[in-house]
C-alpha cells in the first residue's frame, strides 16, 4: 500500500530513519539525548526505542551515570542487525572484508586468485571465506561491493573491459547475483578510493575534490555535489590518457600503458627518473619515493611532484574542485612533502589553485571503500523497513 505524505506510518519511518543516523554517528544515547537531538518528547523517542528494540535494528549499549536517580540507559545501533561484504580484485589478490551495519570490519581475508578461471566463483570463494572468518552466515549480508581496474558502464553495472582483468567481461554481474542471491555492485577501484576519501580521509566533508591515483596504474576519482562522477559509459578519470605535451599520443587506444600522462608517470616512467637521479630499489615505485625522501633526493621529489603537477592541473583548470588528493603507492609513500610540492607546482601553472593533500585513509582503500558503497545500499534497505 503506497504511503501517503503526513500519515502516522510515514512520519515514524522518518523518525525511526532520524534516530538510526544518530545512533550511529553520535551514539549510543540516552532516550533524553535522542529525544532532544530529534526534538521528539521522551514518550514518543521511547516509543521509537522500543520499536526498533523489537526489530533488533538497537541494542541496550550500557548506562550513562547522572548526578541523582538511577543511571540512564545507553541505546545504540544493533551491529549485528545487518552485514555488508566489499572486495578489491586485483590480477594477483583477492580481498574480502565484512562489516558490520554500523562500518566495523569484523574479518578481512586476502586469497590468490591465480588458478581461478571463472571470476564468478572465485568471488563466491572468496566471500563465503570472508563470512567465516568473521562467523556470519552469507544470507545474512545485504549488499557486496567489488572494486576492479575496469571501466564499469553506469546504465547496466556491467564491467566494460578490464586490462588487468581479462576473465571480467558483460554477464559477470548476473552469474554473481544468480549465485549469491544478494546485490552485488561492481565499480571502479579509484572511485571507491575516492568515497573511502570521502568518509574517513583528507577529503571528509568536501563535496567537489579529485583523487589522483598513481601506482601501478594511473586513475582518477571525482566527487562533484557529493557524488561520483562517472561519465556517460563510465569513463570519466581514465588520466593516464591525458595527452601531454611532449609525450606520444597513442596509436592505438586497446594497447595498455600507452597513454600520454601514463608514460610520464607510469612505473617504468618512474623507475627510469629514478634511475636518472640516482636512486635505485626493485621492489616497486612507492619503495623508490620513500627512499628518496629518506635520503633527501629532493631532485627527484621536485621532478615527481612537477608530472604530477600536470595532471593535477588539468583536472583543475576544468573541474575546479575545492581539493586533489593524492593515493596510490606513489601518493601515499610520499606523503605531504610531496604534495605540498605538488600544490606549489600547480600554483605556478593554474589559475584555480586547489588544495592538494595526500590520502589520510587507513588500511586498504579501495576495500574501504567497497564497504562504504555496500553500507549506504545495506542501511537504506534495513533503515527504511522499521514499521
Amino acid at each position: 500500500m503506497p504511503l501517503r505524505p503526513g500519515t502516522p506510518r510515514l512520519l515514524r519511518q522518518i523518525n525511526d530513519r532520524a534516530a538510526l543516523e544518530l545512533l550511529l554517528s553520535k551514539g549510543p544515547l540516552t532516550r533524553a539525548e535522542l529525544g532532544e537531538l530529534t526534538g521528539l518528547s521522551k514518550v514518543t523517542s521511547g516509543q521509537l526505542l522500543s520499536r526498533l528494540e523489537t526489530r533488533g535494528l538497537v541494542t541496550a549499549a550500557g548506562e550513562r551515570p547522572g548526578g541523582r536517580g538511577p543511571n540512564a540507559a545507553l541505546y545504540g545501533v544493533n551491529p549485528a542487525s545487518a552485514y555488508v561484504a566489499g572486495l578489491e580484485v586485483l590480477p594477483d589478490s583477492v580481498t574480502a572484508g565484512v562489516a558490520d551495519i554500523t562500518g566495523t570490519i569484523v574479518a578481512e581475508i586476502t586469497v590468490d586468485p591465480t588458478d581461478a578461471g571463472d571470476p564468478v566463483k572465485m568471488v563466491h570463494g572468496a566471500v563465503l571465506r570472508a563470512c567465516e572468518s568473521a562467523g556470519v552466515e552469507l544470507s545474512q549480508l545485504r549488499c557486496l561491493v567489488i572494486g576492479t581496474r575496469g571501466v564499469v558502464d553506469p546504465a547496466t553495472g556491467e564491467v566494460r573491459y578490464s586490462f588487468d582483468l581479462p576473465a571480467w567481461h558483460v554477464g559477470i554481474l548476473g552469474g554473481l547475483r544468480a549465485l549469491l542471491g544478494k546485490p552485488v555492485i561492481i565499480e571502479n577501484d579509484v572511485n571507491l578510493a575516492a568515497l573511502a576519501e570521502q568518509a574517513y580521509g583528507a577529503a571528509e566533508d568536501v563535496d567537489d575534490f579529485a583523487i589522483l591515483w598513481a601506482g601501478v596504474g594511473q586513475g582518477l576519482g571525482v566527487m562533484l555535489g557529493g557524488r561520483l562522477h562517472r561519465g556517460i559509459t563510465g569513463g570519466a578519470g581514465e588520466i593516464g590518457w591525458l595527452p601531454v605535451p611532449g609525450e606520444p599520443l597513442p596509436t592505438d587506444v586497446t594497447a595498455p600503458q600507452s597513454g600520454s600522462f601514463q608514460r610520464l608517470i607510469g612505473g617504468e616512467a618512474l623507475a627510469g627518473l629514478a634511475a636518472a637521479h640516482g636512486v635505485s630499489r626493485d621492489d616497486g615505485v612507492a619503495a623508490l619515493v620513500r627512499t628518496a625522501l629518506a635520503t633527501g633526493n629532493w631532485a627527484f621529489i621536485d621532478e615527481l611532484a612537477g608530472r604530477l603537477a600536470v595532471g593535477v592541473a588539468a583536472v583543475s583548470v576544468v573541474l575546479d574542485p575545492t581539493l586533489v588528493v593524492l593515493s596510490g603507492d606513489v601518493g601515499r609513500a610520499g606523503g605531504h612533502e610531496l604534495a605540498a610540492r605538488v600544490e606549489e607546482c600547480v600554483a605556478r601553472v593554474c589559475p584555480s589553485r586547489p588544495a592538494v593533500a595526500c590520502t589520510r585513509v587507513e588500511g586498504n582503500p579501495v576495500l574501504r571503500g567497497a564497504i562504504v558503497a555496500a553500507l549506504e545500499r545495506a542501511r537504506e534497505e534495513v533503515f527504511s523497513d522499521t514499521v
